[in-house]
């Protein structure tokens, strides 16, 4: 799915931090990208740690597809 825009706990708009995120964690430890990127709540560190992007595995069953 989609990376959320805020914190579901804090509310801090976090959304736009993830590409850089996504971008920088191959070749970096986790723990130094979101330090750099200036993620400092635990709230919000887990919700990068945790986010698994499965929409290219969904996609196929999307019922408005043109997958004749």
């Amino acid at each position: 799915m989609k990376f959320p825009i805020r914190c579901f706990t804090c509310g801090k708009i976090i959304g736009h931090l993830y590409p850089e995120y996504a971008k920088r964690i191959k070749s970096e430890q986790p723990k130094d990208v979101l330090d750099s990127l200036g993620i400092k709540r635990y709230c919000c560190r887990r919700i990068f740690l945790a986010h698994v992007d499965i929409s290219s595995e969904i996609l196929p069953f999307n019922e408005y597809s043109n997958g004749d």
